[in-house]
């Protein structure tokens, strides 16, 4: 089986280091670069092209937002997770615009670090349940008004079963529908919702209170 090739990018040696040796001892994953800030990212990214980058969203030089947008259109096949602490929320959405597809607390369980992964490169998004939990509590409390995106009921019922980390597939098997009506849902909520991608739709579902943690 050909390994998951990640680059960790952070600016605290002591915990790229301490990730490294977890992520090692999985069989399925291969740390092939390390970073401390986005450019260095950048650098480590042109020298050995990777599938997964872990980026840290605070750093000096270049913040984990920047390196997100640039890294992308330097290899638009890497697929981003940010690497994210308490108190960043005002962040998140910055990150889901840059193409960051999943978030997890830099104080996970490693388990909870490899299931992004693999998510991920499923094709999947990916949010740490503490992370949503607080994302929206901080939405509960803003006045913000709600952005009606007038979905249907099918519609709906899809973008939760997204919530979920479902795939297209998994969702048309859930739903006893075609993956290719799955796959036009998916373009028309995408639309709607003004989302650039999944991760975008489940922050879209949690400021609409589609979904509840």
């Amino acid at each position: 089986m050909e390994k998951i090739r990640i680059i960790i990018t952070d600016d605290h040696q002591l915990f790229r280091n301490g990730l490294k040796i977890l992520l090692n001892a999985f069989p399925e994953f291969e740390v092939t670069g390390e970073a401390s800030n986005g450019e260095e990212f950048l650098r480590v990214l042109k020298e050995s092209p990777a599938d997964i980058a872990l980026m840290d969203i605070n750093m000096p030089e270049m913040d984990g937002i920047e390196a997100t947008r640039k890294g992308l259109k330097l290899c638009p096949d890497i697929d981003i997770i940010a690497l994210s602490m308490y108190g960043e929320e005002e962040y998140y959405y910055k990150m889901v615009d840059a193409g960051a597809k999943g978030f997890v607390l830099k104080d996970s369980d490693i388990s909870e670090v490899k299931e992004a992964i693999l998510t991920v490169r499923k094709g999947g998004s990916y949010f740490s349940q503490e992370l949503l939990y607080h994302v929206i509590q901080k939405i509960k409390h803003r006045e913000n008004e709600s952005r009606s995106a007038n979905l249907s009921r099918r519609e709906k019922e899809i973008l939760l079963k997204i919530c979920e980390g479902l795939s297209n597939q998994e969702i048309a098997d859930a739903l006893f529908i075609s993956k290719r009506t799955v796959d036009k849902h998916r373009a028309n909520l995408l639309g709607k919702t003004n989302s650039k991608n999944t991760a975008s739709l489940i922050l879209f579902a949690i400021r609409n209170k589609l979904i509840e943690i």
